[in-house]
C-alpha cells in the first residue's frame, strides 16, 4: 500500500457486539453482517483519523503471530469490502467526524 489509508464506521448502521462477534445491520438495505473477532478488532478502531497501517500494528499484529505485511494486505481487502456494503468509509486522507 503506496499511501496512508483510512477508515470510519459509517453512521447508517446498527451495531453490537455479540460474544466475540460483531452484528452490524446496514440502514441502506437492512443486510445483517457478522464480523469475526479480528474484523471486529478493525470495526472498533475505525475512528477516522488513525492510518489502517496503524490500525492494523496496534490491535492486529500486536495481539496475532502474523507478518505486518499480510496482516495488512488482509485487512485493506476486509475494510474494501465492508466499504462496498456501505458499512465503513474509507479515504486517502483522515475523514472529518470519522466516529
Amino acid at each position: 500500500m503506496s499511501e496512508q489509508q483510512y477508515v470510519a464506521r459509517s453512521t447508517r448502521v446498527a451495531a453490537r457486539m455479540v460474544g466475540d462477534e460483531m452484528m452490524i445491520m446496514s440502514g441502506r438495505d437492512s443486510t445483517l453482517f457478522v464480523l469475526n473477532g479480528t474484523a471486529a478488532l478493525l470495526w472498533d478502531a475505525a475512528d477516522g483519523v488513525t492510518p489502517l497501517e496503524e490500525i492494523v500494528a496496534r490491535q492486529i499484529c500486536a495481539k496475532f503471530d502474523v507478518e505486518p505485511s499480510t496482516a495488512l494486505q488482509d485487512a485493506a481487502e476486509v475494510v474494501e469490502q465492508l466499504a462496498g456494503h456501505g458499512i465503513l468509509r474509507l479515504s486517502n486522507a483522515p475523514i472529518a467526524g470519522g466516529a
